[in-house]
């Protein structure tokens, strides 16, 4: 997967996460919820395209590490609205799934440049 490729991925990420929370109850924890995952699921996006952009592999490594928390967050607060029994478990399924592999291809990638320094 090439860097066009996964910024789109990281981006379609963001707007799936925010069509759920449009979908989230509108009380103070739902509203809270959708305000923390907005934040760090476009966190994920955003930091993502700075990776593409470091102009060393220090600065990559610190990067790609923020990624890897925006996402691992993205990824507590989808396991909390089904913990909490919010609705539209159809929608977060997939996108925790996603959100596991997103990890998977950016742990892998910063790894990968620890080795190579």
């Amino acid at each position: 997967m090439d860097d066009k490729e996964l910024k789109q991925r990281t981006k379609d990420f963001v707007h799936k996460c925010v069509k759920l929370t449009f979908e989230l109850p509108k009380t103070n924890l739902g509203r809270h919820i959708a305000s923390q995952l907005i934040r760090c699921s476009t966190s994920v996006a955003e930091n993502y395209r700075a990776v593409c952009l470091a102009q060393s592999k220090d600065s990559f490594i610190a990067k790609v590490s923020i990624v890897l928390e925006e996402i691992d967050e993205s990824a507590f607060w989808l396991e909390f609205i089904i913990d909490e029994n919010m609705p539209k478990k159809e929608m977060i399924s997939p996108l925790l799934d996603e959100a596991n592999e997103l990890t998977s291809i950016f742990y892998a990638s910063r790894k990968t440049a620890r080795l190579k320094k």
